[in-house]
């Protein structure tokens, strides 16, 4: 009886040794680097562009490498590096703002008009920034965030709406700016260095903070990434599309003062060609035009590059017609980029799932093939 009950258990563990499956071994798939929120991988490549574009002017420019041009240069970039920030909230969502340059020109009408009123300069530029905190949320942010609405529609139409109200309230007029706080914001230093470069370094320090290390930065990927699944998790999507059209327009209040400081005066004619040049510089930083993926560390590399490319060009005499056909190649180049991105990792990841990996580290897995398989096989 003794040696029965021995037999027995002898075979259960047997069958349970049998049945116990090998651990698995990660396959090839599982070992490639992933795409992260802001991985260098992203942004590599425009920032190797980058630095070989700068050494070459660096030679071939007598004039680049200045201590004056390289500050004329980052003062020139400022604008389009506030309003890149608050563009890459927004491309993280999977959004896009076509109005962000009505909205500045529209708050620099708004910061001559305070001014002229008697307010002072310090006051007006805060309201100016309040002032374009409320247009871009409640003009773009409500209908996309609560009444889901197309943003490309929606944005395209209020830019439109701005660009009028513009030339009505300015009479398509050039108002004078005389305010000792605008101008020092415009043409002070500040340790040798102007104040509009200061404000661009603060706003890309605020912005990677709040993207990295706060839960609101956290939604904005989980957002653009998969919204329904956002929504499942318990976030506020309605509210936090809201808050992200509106902080774009914040940045295009600020934007505004920095541009009005540096012209010393309010234009209705300024602003035309800031969207395209901020979506062209996050989408050369890596921000996936889809949403979920990116970060201001790549939006700084490529405002840098299209600041750089623009300021070679311009010295060495190229046309501002040529500059704007270059900007516009170049943003079709960035999509073109990340779409080919995309598809490449998404290629690659679902071939290292549906065969399970290659080689000596391949896993063999039981059950019935899924869809995907079945379709990688006949195909």
């Amino acid at each position: 009886m003794n040696t029965i009950d021995s037999t027995s258990t002898k075979s259960i563990n047997n069958s349970s040794t049998i049945s116990k499956p090998p651990p698995e071994r990660p396959s090839w798939a599982s070992r490639l680097p992933r795409p992260t929120s802001d991985g260098f991988g992203r942004y590599g490549a425009v920032l190797a562009l980058l630095v070989i574009m700068f050494l070459v002017l660096s030679i071939t420019q007598d004039q680049f490498l200045t201590d004056q041009n390289i500050k004329n240069l980052l003062a020139s970039v400022s604008v389009v590096s506030i309003c890149a920030c608050g563009m890459t909230f927004i491309i993280l969502t999977a959004g896009l703002d076509l109005s962000i340059g009505a909205t500045l020109a529209l708050s620099g009408i708004f910061l001559a008009k305070v001014i002229e009123a008697g307010v002072p300069g310090a006051v007006a530029a805060c309201l100016t920034v309040v002032f374009g905190f409320v247009v871009g949320g409640v003009l773009n942010g409500i209908p996309i965030g609560k009444w889901r609405l197309s943003f490309f529609v929606v944005t395209l139409g209020v830019a439109s709406v701005l660009t009028g109200v513009v030339n009505i309230w300015s009479e398509s007029k050039t108002t004078y700016v005389t305010s000792s706080f605008v101008d020092s914001v415009g043409f002070s230093n500040i340790l040798g260095l102007p104040v509009p470069v200061w404000i661009m370094g603060a706003c890309f320090a605020l912005f990677a903070y709040v993207h990295k290390r706060t839960y609101f930065g956290r939604d904005l990927c989980a957002i653009g990434g998969n919204v329904e699944a956002a929504r499942l998790t318990g976030i506020n999507v309605a509210w936090t599309t809201v808050s992200v059209y509106a902080i774009a327009g914040a940045c295009a209040g600020l934007a505004s003062v920095v541009q009005t400081g540096r012209l010393g005066a309010a234009s209705p004619l300024v602003g035309t060609d800031i969207a395209l040049a901020a979506v062209a510089a996050v989408l050369l930083g890596g921000t996936t035009f889809t949403g979920g993926v990116g970060g201001i560390g790549g939006t700084v590399v490529g405002v840098l590059f299209v600041g750089v490319l623009q300021n070679g060009l311009g010295i060495a005499g190229v046309s501002g017609y040529w500059q704007q056909v270059i900007t516009g190649a170049i943003l079709v180049s960035a999509v073109g980029l990340d779409r080919l991105r995309q598809t490449g990792w998404s290629a690659r990841l679902s071939r290292g799932s549906a065969s399970g990996g290659d080689g000596p580290d391949a896993v063999i897995t039981g059950g019935p093939p899924s869809a995907a398989e079945t379709s990688d096989q006949l195909t």
